[in-house]
């Protein structure tokens, strides 16, 4: 018995011994994988760029100018067509168009590796008069004045595909910043040249929208607009459309959906709340101003704002524009704001969170920057090179930028947002024609798809002139 007890117990000390040997291995000790998980950062930033054309000569070819966000270096510039009178780019900011004074369409690639040998020509009809060139709902249009149409360009590169005709001579077409269901047309009625409301915008007659459907590229609606419409800007979400018109200090509200009049009888809405539409809205000039003159707008989607730029008041207006959950005009739409700013602003832009606004005043050669929460100017206006027409935006960073650009100077002013001065200045070969952003965070993007030139959509402005030089300056216009 003992000798068994013995036996069992030297096996039971074998198993114990084999097990731990077991555990044990050839002596290492089991160590478990470990996968290191990368913490998450956020997402890359779109590659920014500002552009810019510029015309040394009206003869001589123009120069796009491709300028980097981060270090406002120049990056890329190529010649393009003769005498450069218009630019924009397309909604993606992947391509810029021009107007040439020899009657050429530039076509290029905006890309930091910008050559000549990219940039393509197309030559209009020999009796088009072009004014101005549009690029909203991925299609490019021009504003035609010869016939009354506005003339609808196609392919890669673009070329003339149709002529749509409207009601009177158009100066802008405007759509949604994403494929939509139609675009409208813009003119300012039976008129015998836009420049007339530059030289009497409060005498001039009625205007009219075209809506335009993109499927079939034809007319589905007109509708009735204010004195001298000179400016047009799609909300985002392609539900409300906003005519200005300087002559009677109105902007038309258009249902994009219904493609009619923001007009109806007050109803009661789902939430019990009473709806009343609001068919137009109504601006105001500073103190001692007698008339408004609203010229350029930008929609801040951030704040459903409508930020305007109201060119014979000194002014900007600030419109409460959202709407309910059910896509009807809130009970604040049309609440508005009148700040006074500069001398002749004729156009502002809105940082994506809605909290400034900055204003190019033309006349001053300032930009004013305005708190958009209290509704006041934020600091002393900063000064620019030149009487600035085109002021645009944009974020790719912990801050901003602001770019303005003035037709009679050849410098380029950058702004940071986060200290509101003035960052520098970019120089390029002759007066700049425009300027655009290829990204524009938070807001419609119309700052990208509509161009204004003098006498048509943009005031005539002869710097240091009498108001009767700017008269024949206007008159003197093609």
């Amino acid at each position: 018995m003992n000798s068994g007890h013995t036996r069992v117990r030297l096996v039971q000390a074998g198993a114990v011994a084999a097990a731990v040997a077991l555990m044990a291995g050839c002596g290492a000790s089991y160590r478990p994988v470990v996968t290191p998980v990368n913490t998450t950062g956020p997402a890359a930033q779109p590659q920014s760029y500002a552009v810019v054309v510029s015309a040394p000569s009206p003869t001589t070819p123009g120069i796009a100018t491709v300028i980097d966000y981060s270090g406002d270096s120049v990056l890329a510039e190529a010649p393009i067509g003769p005498g450069p009178t218009v630019f924009t780019i397309d909604e993606t900011g992947s391509n810029g168009y021009t107007l040439n004074s020899d009657g050429t369409l530039s076509n290029f690639p905006i890309s930091p590796s910008l050559q000549a040998k990219q940039v393509s020509y197309s030559t209009l009809a020999s009796n088009a008069r072009p004014a101005n060139l549009f690029s909203p709902s991925a299609t490019l249009w021009a504003a035609d004045l010869n016939g009354n149409v506005v003339d609808l360009f196609q392919g890669i590169p673009e070329s003339f595909k149709l002529a749509v005709p409207v009601t009177a001579a158009p100066i802008t077409v405007v759509g949604p910043s994403v494929l939509g269901q139609r675009d409208f047309a813009i003119d300012q009625g039976n008129i015998s040249s836009p420049v007339a409301c530059n030289i009497s915008p409060t005498t001039g007659p009625t205007g009219q929208a075209v809506a335009i459907e993109l499927g079939t590229d034809t007319v589905s609606a007109t509708l009735p607009l204010g004195k001298c419409s000179v400016y047009a800007v799609q909300s985002p979400d392609n539900k409300r459309f906003f005519v200005l018109n300087r002559g009677d200090d109105t902007i038309t509200v258009i249902n994009s959906q219904d493609n009619t009049l923001n007009s109806c009888t007050p109803f009661i809405n789902q939430s019990g709340q009473t709806v009343t539409c609001h068919p137009s809205l109504t601006v105001s000039p500073a103190p001692g101003f007698a008339h408004a003159g609203p010229v350029y707008a930008e929609y801040n989607a951030t704040t459903s704002q409508l930020v305007v730029a109201n060119y014979d008041g000194n002014s900007i207006s600030v419109i409460d524009v959202s709407l309910d959950e059910y896509g009807n005009d809130s009970q604040t739409f049309g609440t508005t704001f009148t700040i006074p700013v500069g001398n002749s602003p004729a156009s502002v832009t809105v940082l994506a969170d809605g909290s400034r606004a900055y204003v190019a005043n033309q006349a001053d050669s300032t930009v004013s920057i305005v708190d958009l929460s209290s509704h006041t100017i934020e600091k002393a206006a900063l000064p620019v090179i030149g009487h600035p027409r085109t002021v645009v935006s944009t974020q790719n960073s912990s801050y901003g930028k602001v770019y303005v650009a003035s037709p009679d100077s050849p410098y380029l002013t950058i702004l940071r947002t986060d200290l509101d001065i003035v960052d520098t200045t970019v120089l390029v070969e002759g007066n700049i024609v425009d300027v655009r952003v290829t990204t524009e965070t938070g807001t419609s993007g119309n700052n990208n798809s509509v161009s204004r030139v003098p006498g048509y959509g943009e005031p005539c402005y002869l710097p240091g002139a009498t108001a009767q030089a700017n008269l024949v300056t206007c008159q003197t216009l093609p």
